[in-house]
């Protein structure tokens, strides 16, 4: 009990700390849900280490309907933990997540397995800050220091120090320099591929047209009208 409400003051501290909007101590203890989310949350994984299954379940369900946050009992959460305007957050059974962390409204820690028994849900470092919306998915690791953009959906590991926005989440800033994509297949998007893949063809068809054009001469002008279209310069 004695470390638990250390823990208590060590995150009203994190919360002055890391909230300019918050004015004192008072007014975080009160207002804020995130708070008492994550505070519910400690006890009810307490609840769940002991094996009872059922009251941490409940428990958490309560936790859901007071404050609009879902912490599985299962999750494990490190020291300052901060949910800012937490309405939305939904953290999976098999979720970790370091120390120093910031979380916004709508940040989904889901799963993309139906598996029981293994670890379906992702582990994030610490001082990682996860922006409004984000959806971090599956079993997969985000670095230390690392930034998810708002709206972002992370489906692959990501290494320290970091900023990834998109859909899927790609990495636009690494160790304080930005990264240039070249390449559409380096951020797995569907629809870049899929023009990659035109772009490709087209090419190849042009090169049969050349071929087909040397080899008959009097057909030139009959191909006119296509060769104009291929000459696009296609660009990804």
């Amino acid at each position: 009990m004695v470390r638990f409400f250390q823990h208590v003051r060590e995150d009203v501290r994190s919360v002055l700390a890391n909230d300019p909007a918050a004015r004192s101590s008072f007014e975080v203890v009160i207002c804020y849900s995130g708070l008492h989310a994550l505070w519910l949350y400690r006890i009810h994984h307490w609840l769940w280490n002991k094996r009872l299954f059922l009251a941490a379940r409940m428990l958490s369900q309560f936790g859901r309907w007071l404050t609009g946050i879902e912490i599985h009992p299962g999750a494990k959460i490190g020291r300052r933990f901060f949910i800012d305007h937490g309405m939305g957050v939904v953290i999976g059974e098999t979720a970790e997540v370091g120390d120093d962390v910031t979380i916004y409204q709508g940040v989904t820690l889901g799963g993309t397995s139906l598996d029981k028994g293994v670890k379906r849900h992702p582990t994030i470092g610490n001082g990682v800050v996860i922006g409004g919306g984000a959806k971090v998915l599956g079993n997969i690791h985000v670095g230390d220091n690392c930034r998810v953009g708002a709206g972002s959906v992370v489906v692959r590991n990501v290494p320290p120090d970091s900023t990834i926005v998109g859909v899927p989440g790609h990495i636009v800033f690494r160790n304080g320099k930005r990264v240039v994509i070249t390449d559409p297949k380096q951020i797995n998007d569907p629809l870049s591929e899929a023009l990659s893949i035109v772009a490709s063809e087209v090419k190849e068809l042009k090169h049969r047209l050349n071929e087909l054009e040397k080899c008959e001469p009097a057909h030139r002008n009959g191909h006119d009208s296509l060769q104009a279209i291929i000459e696009i310069d296609y660009q990804i």
